[in-house]
């Protein structure tokens, strides 16, 4: 499976035993077959790991996690919040821009692509790496947790600090148990309009990780998007 998918070489032998598991034999079955079902998976299978290919084991700084894919036609594109060039930005991105002008004064970009970010070493990790379209949650508990979980564990395991934006009680619980001697956890509320206004709006994350990055020796990231 891993010469096959677009992976950095950097995270090939570290989840070499993910890759061989019984579990994500189970998941390779399973997403087959749905394929064979004439079923829409998103976002394509080039794409799956695109998380990981942007931003190599070595590089990882900032880890946001989300939960699943955008399940709209040609919303994901295998970074969680982001979507392609041309989509509309979505509600939760929305109110990330609005976070990030207030704490930085960024004015919000006219897209939601987020590589940019994923470039400088911000991980951007749905915890489940594919859906079907127009079925939220679809994929879940068919093994993807299982090895984004081993992900969050190998940056956890790094002695290089790094910063972890855990935005909502599901990203809260999923890396419940990163080392907050060594790395800087931030939580908050999800940044979704059900509950921006519950404790993200203020939480200040970007400027935080910045100070923290830098406190460590360690360049800030540039938040601000290209056009």
């Amino acid at each position: 499976m891993t010469d096959s998918i677009k992976l950095h070489d950097s995270w090939k032998t570290p989840l070499a035993d993910e890759f061989a598991a019984p579990y994500m034999a189970d998941l390779r079955a399973f997403l087959v077959a749905e394929k064979a079902k004439g079923k829409r998976i998103f976002p394509k299978g080039s794409a799956w790991f695109r998380a990981l290919d942007l931003t190599p084991l070595e590089k990882v700084r900032v880890v946001i996690i989300g939960q699943d894919p955008y399940h709209g036609e040609g919303q994901a594109h295998g970074l969680c919040f982001s979507v392609q060039p041309g989509v509309r930005t979505p509600p939760s991105l929305v109110n990330i821009y609005k976070e990030l002008q207030s704490d930085l004064g960024i004015p919000p970009a006219r897209h939601g692509f987020l590589e940019h970010w994923a470039k400088q070493g911000v991980l951007l990790l749905n915890a489940v790496l594919t859906v079907e379209m127009a079925q939220a949650a679809s994929h879940q508990g068919k093994g993807w947790e299982k090895f984004t979980d081993a992900i969050i564990r190998l940056i956890n395991a790094r002695a290089e600090p790094c910063v972890f934006l855990l935005w909502g009680a599901y990203a809260q619980r999923k890396a419940a148990f990163v080392d907050t001697s060594r790395h800087l956890v931030l939580k908050s509320a999800h940044p979704s309009p059900l509950s921006a206004y519950n404790g993200f709006f203020g939480s200040r994350p970007f400027s935080q990780t910045n100070a923290f990055l830098e406190a460590h020796g360690q360049a800030p990231i540039d938040w601000a998007l290209p056009e």
